[in-house]
């Protein structure tokens, strides 16, 4: 059972910047896929952004504004969020799977989520 916990949420102007974290409980945290969805109010959970041994994938609305990444050493997967925008704002999950997609359902862990909202 991994265990995964964001954190790095919070309220920001539009154009501003937020880092979100996720650590993972698993040793075997390298193995994974690790990827980031939102869910906005009313809304569908949505891919954001994925990191394995493939490389790094993005919904085209954040291509250019954020940044995943990950540190095998401490178990850590980073969003890098920058030129924020009011449609942004949205609960963040981090998730894990051993398989290669970007599809809610793809995913076997989740994180409780992190809310990110950016004012206009």
């Amino acid at each position: 059972q991994v265990q995964l916990v964001e954190s790095g949420g919070g309220l920001v102007q539009a154009g501003g910047s937020l880092r979100l974290s996720c650590a993972a409980s698993e040793r075997t945290f390298s193995t994974y896929t690790m990827a980031w969805f939102r869910q906005a109010p009313g809304k569908e959970r949505e891919f954001v952004a994925s990191i394995n041994w493939v490389g790094n994938t993005y919904v085209d609305s954040v291509k250019g504004r954020f940044t995943i990444s990950r540190d095998n050493a401490k178990n850590t997967v980073y969003l890098q969020m920058n030129s924020l925008k009011p449609e942004d704002t949205a609960v963040y999950y981090c998730a894990a799977t051993r398989k290669v997609d970007t599809v809610v359902a793809a995913y076997d862990y989740w994180g409780q989520g992190t809310q990110v909202t950016v004012s206009s």
